[in-house]
């Protein structure tokens, strides 16, 4: 889905976490015949290049295939399967498997369920993604995604063969920029996916049945949405519903070239009819409200978000916020190209229980690494510094070195891990420190269909915790990943 920008990932996340970015004028006519003449030669070279494997399969354009001078691969035939005489009509299929080992042997510091626990996840996907004359675009994919020895299953653990996607796009050209209009079953990803994402950390992902609309002219984009953020269940296969009982709407506008990055902003409102918190419960009404500029200028690297919300919660007003920043500095002329960065977040929590006002920030659809895989931080009350360090001993590896910092923000509300999830005894009890963590990762794309990782996290609790019988924390992830 066309729904962020292209921009980086704070370091300390799976090179996939990637902002989507829209492909519009990707793969036209004209590319597919680009040849090239030697000089004083008949020698005819191809300037054509293969698609990559990209995070959202949707964006890729296979039609470079019908250029006869493309070097061909095993089961080329499948990737671009002519539809007609015209070489923009096509078929292509494809699939991604991902298997990951991970050892978690205190969720929620051992104040939870599920202790100890050892597991592999696996997901599979498999799609189709039909294209007619550069206008129409159908795209459906499947998806089965299985935990195998997993203590404590949840609806974002498993989900045997559903329908992950199943959209149709219109594009045409209007007033002198590109319309598009989409329905179906979709995933939408905002920016770094801080608040909005296709939470590509946890196994399921998530996905919104959604009427999306935009329109880009130079340096302006424009989109407004309507969903239904797709409900998990397991009882069946193809049994995921959505309802009208919640719902996730809004507007948003890019604008490019603001100083030396890119300005964005979005209204959106978020509604669902059992929302529960430790200071309310009841039907919820959220309007969201946020801004972002990033950019880069070498040596320097920036993304800066904030995000304001207010509403109700039962008879609860909200007054919530937080913020994502992450600054990088590059040394391109060290070997390796090592790159220092700091990370500053922050999210608000319930200062007074009781007093009719909810302060915990509702993180929304969150995508499950933007702080570590490990899931020990959540986006609600919570202070985070993270310096980091990474590097690139070979051009296929890289190799992050992290120390996080954690506070909350108040201590009247609990202590958040991924998802919302409160640690249990911890609302009201201790001071703001809450720990910090050392993080390891290491990515190596070993060729153009294959990628490993392996990520390890320590986290040593603050002694307030530990008087709640609670005890550090240790996450060891390891990833395989194949796309075709």
């Amino acid at each position: 889905m066309p729904f962020a920008n292209a921009e980086g990932v704070p370091l300390g996340q799976p090179a996939s976490a990637a902002s989507t970015v829209d492909a519009a004028g990707a793969g036209t006519a004209a590319d597919r015949t680009a040849v090239a003449r030697s000089p004083g030669t008949t020698t005819v070279s191809c300037t054509v290049k293969r698609p990559a494997i990209l995070f959202n399969r949707w964006q890729e354009d296979w039609s470079v295939l019908a250029n006869p001078c493309v070097p061909r691969k095993p089961l080329d035939s499948l990737k671009y399967i002519a539809l007609g005489n015209d070489p923009d009509n096509y078929l292509s299929l494809g699939m991604n498997l991902r298997e990951r080992f991970e050892m978690n042997n205190a969720a929620l510091f051992g104040l939870g369920k599920g202790q100890d626990d050892s597991y592999v996840i696996q997901r599979t996907e498999v799609h189709a993604d039909a294209h007619f004359e550069q206008h129409l675009q159908i795209f459906v994919q499947l998806e089965d995604a299985r935990p195998f020895g997993k203590n404590a299953v949840t609806p974002v653990d498993r989900d045997v063969l559903d329908l992950e996607q199943a959209f149709a796009t219109y594009s045409v050209g209007l007033a002198g920029g590109l319309f598009r209009f989409r329905v179906g079953r979709q995933e939408m990803g905002f920016d770094l996916q801080r608040f909005v994402s296709v939470r590509d950390g946890p196994n399921v992902r998530q996905a919104f049945d959604a009427l999306w609309t935009e329109w880009a002219v130079q340096r302006w984009r424009i989109m407004a949405f309507a969903s239904q953020p797709v409900q998990y269940r397991d009882d069946q296969p193809f049994d995921d519903v959505s309802n009208k009982h919640f719902t996730f709407s809004g507007v948003r506008v890019e604008r490019r070239d603001v100083g030396p990055g890119e300005l964005s902003a979005y209204y959106a409102s978020f509604n669902r009819s059992n929302g529960q918190y430790l200071d309310a419960a009841g039907t919820e009404h959220r309007e969201v409200f946020d801004v972002r500029y990033a950019g880069k200028r070498q040596p320097l690297d920036w993304d800066a978000e904030s995000m304001l919300q207010t509403g109700r919660v039962g008879a609860d007003t909200i007054q919530a916020w937080a913020f994502g920043s992450i600054a990088g500095y590059t040394l391109a002329a060290l070997p390796g190209t090592p790159r220092l960065a700091l990370q500053f977040d922050g999210a608000s929590g319930d200062r007074r229980p009781g007093d009719g006002r909810l302060g915990t920030f509702n993180a929304l659809f969150p995508n499950g690494y933007y702080f570590t895989l490990a899931g020990y931080t959540g986006y609600s009350n919570v202070l985070h510094l993270k310096p980091s360090l990474s590097f690139k001993p070979t051009r296929a590896v890289t190799v992050l070195a992290a120390v996080g910092l954690q506070w909350r923000e108040t201590t009247g509300d609990a202590v958040y891990q991924q998802g919302g999830v409160a640690v249990p005894n911890t609302a009201g009890h201790g001071g703001l420190w809450t720990g910090m963590y050392t993080q390891l990762r290491v990515d190596w794309a070993v060729n153009a269909n294959v990628s490993a990782a392996l990520e390890a996290v320590h986290f040593q609790i603050a002694d307030s915790l530990r008087e709640l019988g609670a005890h550090n924390a240790d996450y060891v992830g390891v990833e395989g990943k194949f796309g075709w």
